[in-house]
């Protein structure tokens, strides 16, 4: 059975279906998630990316770095990142969220804060690598939570909130340091590069505490201190009307089996995990701004100074917030998916070209560093999509969406050492045609996807699912099979 949902404008919340009782509740859900979702992010990509305004603030000339010490500081929070993802594939489904995405928090604050101290390359290396340690399961974690809360037509519009703590981190670590350079500079005979490190590890502290309290978990393993019993139970009734899976069986509330080498077989021969993965591995390629192109430019100009070059390099991810919230609401309610993910990397094709030719006027370098976050605003729509496909089974979720993240974390790890070498800097030719080709190949792969999706769905309940595009069917899933019917009998082939 399908439970047909009607279309919507762009400005309608809610959907015709939702109940007086459901539009209360995601009304909680978005107060309790959404808010601390963004809030986080925006202070992790802070500490994630502070390094590059703090290294064009006056970093590499007071501990004597000239050569690839940037891109390395990039590199080993990667590494760090990696690793540290490997273990949630298997936490998620088990620990308090509200517990394990707060406490990873507090621990990055910590090595975030003791960077301020650093004096030479092994000890800032080190702490980056920790920072990335405890940063890995956020960004996974969250987009596991909202795909325990929210339906396929409505997790785009949440996801792109999120998404904007990363446009935002960027922006706020700019301008923090462009005042911590301007006002602060010397103060308690610290350099204002130090200062910042100060200021936004303490901001950490605050965001993490909040998170114990607000954060509800998921609705197998819920933090009850704003949420009723009724309510969580509306919650899992929606979710098992959209086919997400959960640990226990509504029909018989018993558990639904662990994960085991009969799950690991099927998730392993299965298209989804390495489709998905592979159309990760095309996104995070296809982004430029990690490697702070942007700033290196600014400050090879030679004619802004330190908190200059900070503030102006503020207006990219500036710009960025705008185009997040385009595309995710673009992606639930207006383009689809498909359309959503395809016009964001034309931009950033456009953008790539650009910046690989180089030898352009001026102005259109400044137009091009300052549309390359259109690429990024699909994450949201991507993460989201995965989210849709990989309902049915909540393990597999968990341990697919955490190798979908990985894989390319692990490539990024040392891509950057080839291709974005800091002494090439501010023209990374290479980089930039690195980018640019990923960003042409997801277009195919990303049609590829919605083939299979439909295919799947079909194969599952007998008719195609129209909610890649615009979220109008969903699948009830107790009417169609059974969580232990797919996970017994079929292996994951098609």
């Amino acid at each position: 059975m399908l439970i047909k949902r009607q279309g919507r404008s762009w400005y309608h919340w809610f959907a015709a279906t939702d109940t007086p009782e459901e539009r209360k509740l995601l009304l909680k859900l978005d107060l309790l998630i959404v808010p601390y979702a963004f809030i986080g992010f925006w202070i992790n990509y802070i500490d994630s990316s502070n390094i590059n305004n703090a290294w064009v603030a006056g970093l590499s000339e007071d501990l004597g770095f000239h050569g690839n010490e940037l891109v390395d500081f990039q590199t080993i929070y990667q590494v760090g990142s990696v690793i540290g993802q490997i273990p949630f594939a298997f936490l998620f489904p088990k620990l308090p969220m509200n517990w394990l995405i707060p406490g990873m928090e507090l621990f990055w604050g910590v090595f975030t804060l003791l960077q301020f101290r650093a004096n030479s390359y092994s000890e800032l290396m080190a702490y980056r690598f920790l920072i990335g340690l405890f940063e890995a399961p956020f960004f996974v974690g969250v987009h596991f939570v909202l795909g325990s809360w929210y339906r396929a037509d409505e997790i785009g519009r949440r996801g792109g909130i999120f998404y904007i703590g990363l446009t935002l981190g960027s922006l706020t670590a700019s301008l923090i340091q462009s005042a911590a350079s301007a006002n602060l500079e010397g103060v308690a005979g610290l350099a204002g590069w130090r200062w910042q490190f100060i200021i936004v590890s303490l901001m950490t502290f605050v965001v993490a505490i909040a998170g114990f309290f607000i954060w509800p978990g998921t609705p197998d393993i819920p933090n009850k201190l704003f949420l009723s019993d009724a309510e969580l139970s509306l919650a899992r009734k929606r979710m098992a009307d959209n086919g997400t899976g959960s640990n226990v069986d509504t029909n018989t509330n018993t558990a639904v089996p662990k994960v085991n080498l009969a799950l690991l077989k099927s998730i392993f021969t299965d298209w989804k995990i390495y489709t998905l993965t592979i159309w990760d591995i095309l996104f995070w390629n296809s982004d430029p701004q990690p490697w702070g192109g942007y700033l290196l430019w600014l400050k090879s100009l030679n004619r802004f100074s330190t908190s200059s070059v900070n503030r102006i390099g503020s207006s990219s991810p500036g710009l960025g917030i705008a185009y997040v919230l385009f595309i995710n609401f673009s992606s639930d309610l207006w383009l689809g998916r498909t359309n959503s993910i395809i016009l964001a990397h034309v931009v950033n094709i456009a953008s790539m070209t650009i910046l690989v030719v180089w030898t352009v006027p001026e102005s259109a370098l400044w137009f091009a560093f300052n549309i390359y976050y259109f690429d990024i605003a699909m994450s949201s729509v991507l993460y989201g999509w995965a989210n849709d496909i990989l309902r049915h089974r909540k393990e597999e979720r968990a341990i697919t969406l955490i190798i979908m993240n990985t894989a390319p974390t692990a490539i990024r790890a040392w891509i950057g050492l080839l291709v974005f070498k800091t002494v090439d800097s501010p023209r990374f030719t290479k980089g930039y045609s690195y980018c640019l080709a990923n960003s042409i190949a997801i277009i195919p792969w990303t049609l590829l996807v919605r083939y299979l999706h439909k295919r799947y769905e079909k194969r599952i309940i007998g008719e195609p699912s129209d909610s890649e595009d615009r979220g109008v069917e969903q699948v009830s899933y107790a009417a169609a099979k059974s969580e232990r019917d797919v996970l017994g009998p079929v292996t994951g082939h098609l």
